[in-house]
């Protein structure tokens, strides 16, 4: 437990915000799920028994090849705003949709390739180069959280405090111990997506869902790195701070 330090009420200010955007994060999830008329909890057991299965190594190749592609592409392409890499990946999502789950596996590493250019974009906007390792580190553990179709007030703020030593660890490994974890999140959307008749319209709100997610967990995860460099307060300290002020309900107004 880190020593308590009485923050400034600009650090506070701060905090509040992002405490907002972490609340507002997964706003657009439960709006899916009221859309396919499920729950997170349900959703994967709708998809067949070998996609199952098979859900972790699709993952892991799929974070593999993102992080190449979005790495690659930097030189390429600039950062995008958020409202184009939504554009975007909801009009991949409605395509993958469309065609059932075979387009919605092949569109898989496509959108996990978007999602990490636009978290890694939120890395740059935070003053981080993306290029820098131990950045592309972090930018893999935002997927660590827990998706907008999770469930649970602050369940998935445990991913802000999992810290993973540099000192011998390399891009792949980390993403070995991400994957299970996001593929329990893939696996919701590619559900979600197979829904019948609704397919194509649930894969647009999917992706929808999910790119608002992880746009606003990245501002969250890179906020909290910038504030602890900028305000010179322990991370922890801080994550502390920001789970009080999620987990404080707020007043009711008559």
């Amino acid at each position: 437990m880190p020593e308590t330090i009485d923050l400034n009420a600009e650090t506070l200010a701060e905090l509040d915000l992002l405490a907002k955007r972490y609340r507002r994060a997964g706003g657009v999830g439960m709006q899916v799920l009221n859309l396919i008329g499920g729950s997170a909890e349900n959703l994967i057991d709708k998809l067949p028994k070998e996609v199952r299965g098979r859900l972790d190594g699709a993952t892991e190749a799929a974070l593999a090849v993102a992080i190449r592609a979005a790495q690659g592409s930097r030189g390429v392409v600039n950062d995008q705003p958020e409202w184009l890499n939504i554009a975007v990946t909801t009009a991949m999502g409605a395509a993958g949709g469309f065609g059932g789950l075979p387009s919605a596996l092949a569109e898989l590493p496509v959108t996990t390739t978007v999602l990490l250019r636009t978290i890694q974009g939120v890395a740059a906007e935070h003053g981080f180069d993306p290029a820098e390792e131990n950045v592309q580190f972090d930018s893999i553990r935002v997927f660590a959280s827990a998706g907008p179709l999770g469930s649970g007030e602050g369940a998935d703020l445990a991913f802000l405090t999992t810290r993973v030593a540099l000192r011998g660890a390399t891009v792949n490994s980390l993403i070995t111990k991400v994957a299970p974890r996001l593929a329990t999140v893939l696996g919701q959307k590619l559900a979600a997506q197979t829904v019948p008749v609704l397919g194509a319209v649930a894969g647009a709100a999917t992706n929808y869902a999910y790119t608002s997610y992880y746009y606003e967990m990245a501002h969250v995860h890179f906020g909290l790195r910038r504030l602890a460099i900028e305000a010179d307060v322990p991370h922890e300290q801080l994550v502390l701070g920001l789970r009080e002020r999620v987990e404080r309900r707020p007043l009711k107004t008559a």
